[in-house]
């Protein structure tokens, strides 16, 4: 019975963790912005929002 309960422990964290990378892949672009967004409100030059193809600029050149 310890065995099974073992066992049922680690498939319970497994699929916790898959539900969490789940939330991170399907809410990625909102936590982008809300961070951009927090990093333009406290002046981070890093965390201003960037145009997406900035650093393709120079590929038609």
């Amino acid at each position: 019975m310890k065995t099974a309960r073992f066992v049922l422990k680690i498939v319970a964290g497994a699929l916790t963790a898959a539900a969490a990378i789940c939330c991170i892949i399907a809410y990625w672009d909102k936590i982008v912005e809300a961070i951009t967004t927090v990093g333009a409100k406290l002046g981070c030059p890093r965390c201003a929002a960037r145009a997406e193809y900035d650093d393709y600029a120079d590929w038609d050149e």
